[in-house]
């Protein structure tokens, strides 16, 4: 099988460090951009949205023979859109919120060559178990959540005694839905 390149537009380490592990060759591109979205939009349809824009800075520059990955992950809880932290009392407040429910996380990702796009998104539910006060602070502490949609990382300590369990693709809420990224990359850009 010819694998092409993934272009990995994304600065996170864990996004890195997924996509290495789906074995095709790896390059790294960032292209910053504002990530705003309509209001209008539908939470749902946030991601996807999110990842395309992503996408669109760094599409000029791809070869053949490579593939532009972007993407975007939200939390939704009760159609709210949960982001990415301000600070450590808004972590916190957003913690306080997930404690004792069932989220959604949901990954829109962006792929395409000189030939073709692909845009999907993966949904994943996540139950909660309370979670005291104390545990969320020690969390925010000493894990520095800022960078994680929802404040959270499921394979850090507060997924290790927060989640009781998981409906979906486990990678996804790490950042990126690993099993359906290779399904889509082996349909679509491979020969």
């Amino acid at each position: 099988m010819d694998k092409p390149t993934i272009v990995l537009g994304s600065k996170s380490p864990r996004r890195q460090a997924l996509v290495k592990e789906l074995g095709f060759p790896v390059e790294i591109r960032i292209q910053e951009v504002d990530e705003i979205y309509p209001e209008a939009l539908s939470p749902r349809d946030v991601p996807a949205y999110l990842a395309e824009l992503k996408a669109q800075p760094l599409i000029s520059a791809l070869k053949s023979n490579e593939v532009l990955l972007t993407s975007d992950t939200i939390v939704l809880l009760d159609n709210e859109v949960i982001g990415k932290p301000t600070s450590e009392e808004d972590a916190i407040r957003m913690l306080k919120k997930l404690s004792g429910k069932k989220h959604e996380v949901i990954t829109g990702v962006y792929l395409s060559s000189l030939e073709k796009k692909i845009i999907f998104s993966a949904i994943t539910e996540v139950y909660f178990s309370e979670i005291t006060e104390a545990e969320i602070k020690h969390y925010v502490s000493t894990h520095k959540p800022m960078d994680k949609a929802g404040s959270y990382a499921i394979q850090e300590w507060i997924g290790f005694i927060g989640v009781e369990k998981i409906e979906g693709c486990y990678y996804n809420v790490m950042g990126l839905p690993l099993n359906r990224v290779y399904a889509e990359m082996k349909k679509n850009f491979m020969r």
